[in-house]
Formats: structure tokens, C-alpha cells, sequence
């Protein structure tokens, strides 16, 4: 395996209702149940982080090979929505929108780019024929 270049670490105790911490100190924080599912709604859940994650990871890639197309995509906005939906099986499936911002390009400009991003980005590229991605660009379903 390559080594390497960055590696977050963090521990968690107690699962969706307990306390999670990273290594260096930069977030520690409650997890609990989001209330729609029982819980008292106190926290953060995992869904919010990977969320939160995904769209950063989706906007650098965005901003990266906008400024390699000589387009601008800095100014990109991105809105995440990871869901928890039940299987069937008494199990949950998660599902994942994001809904892109690209002002300073034309609809068909940010579709090309936002197609591109979803092929580069480390986070799509890990979910791919894992979870249902949904792309939302300018307010148009890609």
C-alpha cells in the first residue's frame, strides 16, 4: 500500500449515543440519535460529519480542476444531504445529495465541471456503486 500523505485519526466510545474526540484535539464532540429516529437530538450525528466532509472534499475538487480548466469555481457553494434509509431488512442504506452552487459559470460550464469532480473526487469515488449519489446543479438534477 502507498504510504500515506495525511491520516485523521479519532476515537469514538459509546456509538451513536456516545462522545467522540480526534487525535489532535481539533474536534470533541457528543454523538447521539438525530430525534427523527428516537434519539434526544443533543449531538452531532455521523451522518451530519460525513456530510460535512463530503461537500469539502467536493468543493476543493471543484475549485482544483476549475482553476486547471482556467474556469472559477471558488466561489462554489455546496449544500450535502446524507440520509439513513431503511433497507427492508431491518438494516439502513445511506443515500447522499449534493446540491452545487456554481455561480460564476454557465449551467452547462458547471455540469461539465461537477460531472468531472464526481469522477475525481476522493469521497465520490469511494461511495460509487456503494450508495445512491444524487447531483444537483444549479438547481437542475444532473
Amino acid at each position: 500500500m502507498t504510504e500515506a500523505q495525511y491520516t485523521a485519526e479519532a476515537h469514538v466510545a459509546g456509538g451513536r449515543n456516545g462522545h467522540a474526540r480526534t487525535s489532535d484535539g481539533a474536534l470533541d464532540l457528543d454523538l447521539r440519535l438525530p430525534k427523527e429516529m428516537g434519539g434526544d437530538g443533543e449531538g452531532i450525528n455521523p451522518e451530519q460529519l460525513f456530510a460535512i466532509g463530503y461537500a469539502a472534499c467536493f468543493g476543493t475538487t471543484l475549485d482544483l480542476l476549475g482553476r486547471s480548466a482556467g474556469r472559477t469555481a471558488g466561489d462554489a457553494e455546496i449544500d450535502a444531504a446524507v440520509s439513513l434509509i431503511p433497507n427492508g431488512a431491518g438494516g439502513f442504506e445511506l443515500g447522499a445529495e449534493l446540491r452545487i452552487s456554481l455561480p460564476s459559470l454557465t449551467d452547462a460550464e458547471a455540469a461539465d465541471l461537477v460531472r468531472a469532480a464526481h469522477q475525481a473526487c476522493p469521497y465520490s469515488r469511494a461511495t460509487r456503486g456503494n450508495i445512491d449519489v444524487a447531483l444537483v446543479v444549479n438547481g437542475k438534477p444532473l
